[in-house]
This record gives C-alpha cells, structure tokens and sequence, in this order.
C-alpha cells in the first residue's frame, strides 16, 4: 500500500521552532505521549480529517454510528460485509518508523505512557506495552450479550463458511477504521455469524468505540490519572477534533505542564499549546 497518498503536503520546519520543540522535550521529565491517525497514515491507513486527502475530503461517506449498527441486522450485515472485504488489506497494515521509536522510547525511565486514539493495533503490533488504546482495537471482536472477545482473524473465518458463494465485483478504498466501500446490493446475501456461545440472539461488533458512543469511564479515568503524574505531554498526528482526546490535552494545559503537538495542519488544541510543529511525525520523532 503506498502512504504517501494519505499524507498532507507541509513546508520545511523553521529552524528555530525546531530547537526551540527539542528543548522543550529534552526537558521532560515523565513524558505522555498522545497519538492520532495522523501517524498511522504513513503505513497506509487514511485519516478522516487531513485537509485535501483525508477520508472526509474525498467522500461524503460516513462511518457507522453504534445507534445504527445496533438498530437493525440490515446495518450490522452493511458494516460487516465492508469489513470482511477491508480485512486482508487493513490486517497486513505494517508499523512504521513512529510506532516502532515510541515502542523503543518505552526503555527510557522519562517515558510515562501512551495513549492512542487509533484502532489498528499497530501501536501494540510494534511492541509498545505501556498503552491504552483509547478507542478499542479493530483486531479484536466481542460479543454485546456475554462480552467473550474473540480474535478478529477468528471472525474473518467464521464469515467465509458463511458466505462460501458470496462475490463482489468492485471494492472501495480502505477507510480508517477496517472497512471498505462496496456496492449495496451486495450486502442482501450476505451472512452474518453469532457467537459460538449465545447463538442467534448475540451481536457481534468489532472491540472498538463506534461513532456516537463513549470511551468507558473506566478507561477515562485511568487516562486522567496519567496526565496527573505526567510533566509533558507530546501530540502526535491527531487534530484533536473529538473530545475524547482533546479532554485530556486541556486537562494538562490547567496543570500549566508544556504541551507539544507535531500535526499536518491545524488542530482543536493549537491555542493550549506551548510549541506546534506541523510535519511528518516520523520527521520529528526521529530527531527526539
């Protein structure tokens, strides 16, 4: 997959705000690391919000709310469908150079932690242990009524004895959260599995947090208590847009700690930041 394609064009960072960005860091002494999808573009996964070639740019497409997949069995058969076509492309998704430093920054006594607004599992793929996957992992798949997770490779063949006449003659491009734009009529004779456990009754849904729903107070609560005992908090690759990570970006500009954010274009926290650097995260991390 090429991943140049998904990542916004940016000028050359001024000298001066690039030393005064690695001081600031070099600083630190607990340090949280927030990211987004802006990082998991350069493995081949498009964002939604990159000006000019985000998802939300090329396409009036939006993504499945949980009030829709849980309203009918026509919707949980749409969202499936895409995704069981999107899985052999999304699952081979490789880390890049961002996810495998940010693992290795784990060594580092100074690294506190990671949070992830991604669903790609890439952060965990490359290594990184000290990680809340914020929204959920798509590579993972549980049941609504008895809450038994499965591998989301598990599901991929389970629908295939399902569906073993089932064909598609054209296939969308790969979006952010594992699945892919396909022709509606297609969905009529496709076949949705149960879990093994509870049968016909039970939903199936990928591990994540859909659009419309809430991030567990649970996980809420431990991510605040991180910004708490952290000095520093670095953003890479999100534009903050959803409160879900913004909360704990202004969380920290209350405790008066310095905030980094290294994006392509503008993002919700710009105005809490102490230093913006708009380039490539591998770009930048590199020289951390």
């Amino acid at each position: 997959m090429a991943s140049s394609r998904f990542i916004p064009a940016s000028k050359p960072v001024p000298q001066a705000i690039l030393r005064d960005f690695l001081s600031i860091v070099s600083n630190v002494e607990r340090l949280l690391v927030v990211t987004g999808a802006g990082i998991s573009t350069e493995s081949g996964i498009p964002d939604y919000r990159s000006k000019g070639v985000g998802m939300y740019a090329r396409t009036n497409r939006r993504p499945m709310t949980i009030q829709e997949f849980l309203a009918s069995e026509h919707n949980r058969k749409r969202y499936w469908s895409r995704n069981f076509v999107a899985w052999p492309r999304f699952s081979i998704a490789p880390c890049n150079d961002t996810h495998w430093k940010l693992s290795e920054w784990e060594k580092d006594e100074r690294f506190l932690w990671l949070i992830t607004q991604n669903v790609d599992g890439l952060h965990r793929a490359a290594g990184s242990e000290k990680l809340t996957e914020l929204h959920g992992c798509s590579k993972v798949v549980k049941c609504l009524q008895c809450n038994q997770h499965y591998d989301r490779s598990e599901m991929q063949r389970w629908i295939e004895e399902l569906n073993p006449k089932w064909t598609i003659a054209e296939i969308g491009e790969l979006r952010p959260d594992g699945d892919v734009d396909i022709p509606d009529k297609a969905i009529e004779n496709f076949q949705i599995p149960h879990c093994p456990t509870c049968g016909p009754k039970s939903i199936l849904k990928t591990d994540v947090v859909f659009f419309g729903d809430n991030v567990p107070r649970k996980t809420v609560d431990y991510c605040y208590e991180i910004v708490e005992q952290c000095t520093g908090l670095l953003v890479l690759g999100s534009s903050l847009t959803v409160m879900s990570g913004y909360r704990f970006v202004y969380q920290a500009f209350l405790r008066k700690i310095p905030i980094m954010i290294v994006n392509i274009g503008p993002t919700r926290g710009d105005d809490l930041a102490s230093i913006k650097v708009s380039a490539k995260c591998s770009d930048i991390i590199k020289l951390i």
